[in-house]
């Protein structure tokens, strides 16, 4: 990246983006950032120098609004994705149609470097359709442009991520934390800042096309030590109770309903599997980007 350099970047005010926007914007690079709700996007403008982050009202829904989002952009960058379906944002419509659609119009606004964010849980056999999904949003990119770079996070943790943030307000209010399924299933979270960074790398190295990184932090935990984790990092102590894999199907039927669940049925299938870095089964990880991964326990959010 160099200051000549225009990128887009989709779902640019969630975690990640967040993140990478404040290094792209070291870079010296314009960046626009597609977004269905300008005051959202506002927080992302003082991160770069005068007009260099330019918020554009985008639906990723219409193939003209999408286009006119990447402009002239010789960079694209896809982050875009729900962790549970509401009413007309399905999965199939945000991670595979909305990727479908970015990745074409990159194409045709003759983009030459095009990231997705996928993830780990990726898996066309997944028994949750969030990981199906996500397998079929690559195979959807990769069919439109061969030469995208597929990134997949395990879960990504930092200020303000979505995981601990959630657990946490929990152990305020109840003196029980569930341990779905026991809290036995395996995780390798990777820092927030690990993954901008190493988005950025990617972007720097024209031999990262094509190719498919899977990053996790330095180490795997169990969901449980995960929870142990954040109590002490809180100074608070919560009985654990293990919730079995049924009830726990059952508890996510009736929390689908809220209007941001803490739990679905879909995600509990997700938490039947281990979501960690296999060697054998990805390709390339933070350290072919020459990204030293940070301990989660230095950069656990305050709480």
């Amino acid at each position: 990246m160099n200051h000549h350099s225009q990128i887009t970047i989709f779902g640019a005010s969630g975690l990640i983006g967040r993140h990478l926007v404040r290094r792209v914007a070291q870079t010296g690079a314009v960046i626009r950032v597609p977004t269905r709700d300008l005051e959202k996007s506002l927080v992302l403008k003082p991160m770069g120098g005068p007009g260099q982050i330019a918020p554009v009202l985008c639906a990723l829904r219409s193939d003209a609004s999408v286009a006119e989002a990447i402009g002239k952009a010789d960079t694209v960058v896809n982050l875009v994705g729900t962790l549970y379906e509401k009413g007309r944002d399905s999965f199939q419509a945000i991670h595979v149609e909305g990727a479908a659609r970015i990745a074409r119009a990159a194409r045709e606004c003759g983009a030459r470097r095009f990231i997705h964010v996928s993830s780990l849980a990726a898996d066309k056999n997944s028994p949750a359709s969030y990981g199906r999904s996500k397998a079929a949003s690559e195979e959807a990119v990769r069919s439109i442009f061969p030469e995208a770079t597929i990134i997949r996070p395990s879960l990504v943790t930092g200020p303000e991520d979505r995981f601990f943030s959630m657990f946490a307000k929990m152990a305020r209010i109840s003196p029980f934390l569930p341990l779905i399924g026991g809290g036995g299933t395996q995780f390798q979270p990777v820092y927030v800042g690990d993954v901008a960074e190493a988005m950025l790398r990617v972007l720097d190295s024209p031999d990262t096309q094509g190719k498919v990184y899977a990053l996790g932090g330095p180490q795997i935990y169990t969901f449980r030590r995960l929870m142990e984790m954040m109590l002490e990092a809180m100074g608070i102590r919560r009985q654990f109770v293990a919730v079995p894999w049924g009830l726990a199907t059952m508890l996510g039927t009736v929390m689908e309903l809220l209007p941001c669940p803490p739990l679905t049925r879909d995600q509990v299938e997700l938490l039947k599997s281990d979501n960690v870095v296999c060697p054998g089964k990805c390709v390339h990880t933070l350290s072919d980007l020459g990204v030293t991964p940070t301990p989660i326990e230095t950069v656990l959010p305050v709480f």
